[in-house]
């Protein structure tokens, strides 16, 4: 576990120290974030703050990953997820930089590019790591055998993760501490698995000590651009660093077989994501409006909850959520294997 905490420690490092230079770098080349009119008032002084600081948080990460992994399949696929997905929200950043406006990709290539992602970690997971198309709901003790719906299943989990996250990345520090804490509660859950494995069948916990290793990077460069993130903010991780952390969420959930955890683990997400379905389905359909504006983070910005009350607030039920999702994970971990060795 020495390998884990160097990780964290090695990743964190490298984002505080080249955090300065990158947010120079990126203020020199006047990449700034374009502000929505439509945003709440205090919005307009964060007019013009760097953007596109996840490549910091990408970058420190990948370092710290690839001098400490064992280069494991399951690892590997993980660290697909987020980087692909990096580049998908890289993308969509340098296109409202180059265009100096708050719309970017377009939602149908997101779209398509997240399922080519899903698909390459739904071969990988299924055909090389011969993971169980079935999905297990703990709580209820079923698992639901999905088959070729499992696919379409693993899409929804990329897709829901990476714009969820990227839909909470809205106030100062939010998306990086719910990441943090969601990053964090995988990681141990790899390194609970990875002892347990490693007490039964040796070498099979490699693959979990290194999806720990990859937590662990990322959740030190996410400390250190958290360093950089926290109100005021001088940088923000844009949808770079957004869908990184939504990527690798989804991969996490994926490669362990606990694709309905996320859910909790990842709640504040499906919550933010799903304030909005419920206001453009209520808008459209009955004309009216259940929040005073979506994401949701800025409804309680609408009734003068400060960025910080909302920020703390946030990760307090990140913290509950997520300790709830391991503690199902721990009580079902049997379950959880099985599915991971059918």
């Amino acid at each position: 576990m020495v390998r884990v905490l160097i990780a964290t420690v090695v990743a964190m490092l490298i984002s505080i120290v080249a955090g300065p230079k990158f947010i120079e770098f990126l203020r020199r080349r006047e990449l700034g974030q374009h502000i929505r009119a439509e945003l709440p008032a205090g919005h307009v002084v964060k007019q013009g703050t760097p953007t596109a600081g996840g490549v910091l948080i990408v970058f420190a990460a990948t370092l710290a990953f690839l001098a400490l992994s064992r280069y494991s399949t399951a690892a590997l696929t993980v660290f697909f997820a987020m980087v692909a997905c990096a580049a998908v929200g890289f993308a969509d950043d340098v296109i409202k930089l180059r265009h100096r406006r708050s719309l970017g990709l377009s939602g149908r290539w997101k779209l398509l590019l997240l399922a080519a992602i899903s698909a390459v970690v739904g071969y990988v997971a299924y055909a090389q790591l011969e993971l169980s198309t079935r999905v297990l709901i703990p709580v209820a003790g079923v698992e639901l055998p999905l088959s070729w719906f499992w696919y379409a299943f693993l899409f929804f989990i990329v897709a829901g993760a990476a714009n969820g996250v990227n839909l909470t990345d809205g106030i100062d520090g939010l998306a990086a501490g719910t990441g943090i804490i969601a990053i964090f509660t995988f990681t141990a859950i790899a390194v609970f698995t990875s002892v347990r494995t490693g007490q039964l069948v040796g070498e099979q916990n490699i693959p979990f000590l290194d999806m720990a290793i990859l937590g662990g990077a990322l959740i030190g460069a996410s400390i250190g651009f958290l360093w950089y993130n926290a109100f005021p903010a001088e940088v923000f991780m844009g949808d770079t660093g957004s869908m990184a952390i939504g990527g690798a969420l989804a991969g996490f959930a994926i490669m362990m077989k606990a694709e309905v955890l996320l859910l909790l683990i990842g709640g504040i997400f499906a919550l933010e994501a799903l304030s909005v379905m419920v206001q453009v389905f209520t808008f459209k359909y009955l004309g009216r409006r259940v929040f005073l504006m979506t994401p949701i983070h800025h409804h309680f910005e609408m009734k003068a909850w400060s960025d910080a009350k909302i920020m703390v607030r946030f990760w307090i039920v990140t913290g509950i959520l997520c300790a709830v999702g391991f503690a199902l994970y721990y009580s079902s971990y049997d379950d959880f294997r099985r599915l991971r060795n059918p």
